[in-house]
């Protein structure tokens, strides 16, 4: 079996319509994780559970890919993509894999550990977006990219702790932990909250001496060379995540992501739809009444067809199998719809008027379409269709 336990609907575990914006989606989820905190829950194993299955749901609604292939065949459509099947987020990912993630949904530092509010904020580094171009050729077969991204690394003279010598001194208002308390008396009595100390901003611990490098943050400006593998079949504005290969986080701070968004570049005469590729074929007149062998160009080459006599235009061919892949490595493919267009001549030369003249009273020339030759809108409907 796939799963050893009915799943919930993500839809239902967010609270949120299957017609939810992405900002919707990402509100919801904010809320739930807010409210199932491991801060605000300490030692509550239910409210972990919770607060794994909200960032489940999120992980699947906030990307478009899987979004629909969740809205089209639920759970099972799942795989075991990411951290599927396995149980997700709870089998799977840990609660530090949980926050590297989605960090940003909550802003730019995050709490690590530490029920009750203990654990000191670990800084997030930002995502980067690049935009990457590919030729038909490698939407269909995949490719492999190297991208030189301009970005924040780890400074390499204070390896990222932005202190000199490594030398920290524990913060004097949260003594370390990240946290402070308060106690405020109310008419049902006393109560305790917990917040972010603002003196450390969370941090829990103040640098001796600053990095004369990177002067206390602990990263610099450089650049990378990041081999990004592109799988076959992607469409233009998809966009695929690098984890960790965007800007480094803060004093020894997680890494953001690499968001690497496809663009496809033009091809001279093969036009996409989906997994589909179309190409006009002009014929001439003498070839669509006699019959012919015509080549055709196709992503690997060329194919040729074999065109019957009697051909009329706006005839569409296809040639099965010859299109794109599906994006999540299936093995079916798309094909390529050939429209032939018979070519009626602008300039005619006196012999070919004559000879034209002469066929002009010729019955077999004289239109007469039956059944079997449907009318243009007949055919926009059944492509459509």
């Amino acid at each position: 079996m796939l799963f050893s336990m009915a799943k919930k609907d993500y839809y239902e575990v967010l609270g949120v319509s299957k017609g939810a914006s992405a900002d919707e989606i990402k509100k919801a989820y904010r809320k739930k994780a807010i409210e199932f905190h491991p801060d605000k829950n300490p030692d509550d194993k239910a409210a972990e559970e919770k607060f794994k299955e909200a960032a489940e749901a999120y992980e699947v609604l906030s990307d478009q890919q899987k979004k629909a292939r969740y809205d089209q065949y639920g759970h099972a459509g799942m795989g075991n993509q990411g951290g599927y099947g396995g149980g997700g987020f709870g089998g799977g990912m840990s609660m530090d894999d949980i926050f590297s993630q989605f960090g940003d949904v909550f802003g730019g530092h995050f709490n690590f550990g530490g029920g009750g509010g203990g654990g000191r904020s670990v800084n997030r580094g930002s995502n980067i977006r690049v935009r990457v171009k590919l030729t038909l050729d490698e939407v269909a077969n995949g490719a492999t990219k190297k991208l030189k991204v301009p970005k924040y690394v780890s400074c390499d003279k204070c390896h990222g702790s932005g202190a000199e010598g490594g030398s920290y001194t524990n913060c004097g208002t949260c003594k370390g932990s990240g946290r402070v308390t308060r106690v405020m008396n109310t008419m049902l009595g006393q109560m305790q909250t917990q917040s972010t100390c603002p003196t450390c901003q969370g941090e829990g611990r103040s640098i001796d001496r600053k990095c004369t490098k990177c002067y206390g943050d602990g990263v610099i400006k450089s650049e990378e060379v990041v081999d990004v593998r592109i799988p076959a079949g992607v469409g233009g504005d998809m966009q695929l995540s690098v984890r960790g290969k965007g800007n480094a986080g803060a004093r020894g701070g997680v890494p953001g992501d690499l968001i690497v968004v496809i663009e496809e570049e033009e091809h001279p005469e093969l036009k996409r739809d989906g997994q589909n590729l179309h190409y006009d074929l002009y014929v001439s007149l003498p070839d669509a009444a006699l019959g012919a062998s015509i080549e055709v160009p196709t992503i690997d080459g060329k194919a040729r067809i074999k065109l019957d006599s009697g051909t009329q235009s706006g005839r569409s061919l296809r040639l099965r199998g010859k299109g794109l892949p599906e994006v999540d490595g299936g093995s079916q493919r798309g094909d390529i719809i050939v429209h032939v267009n018979v070519w009626t001549p602008k300039n005619l030369s006196r012999e070919e008027r004559e000879t034209l003249e002469k066929l002009r009273s010729s019955p077999n020339f004289n239109p007469s379409p039956g059944k079997e030759e449907r009318s243009f809108f007949e055919r926009m409907r059944d492509s459509f269709r």
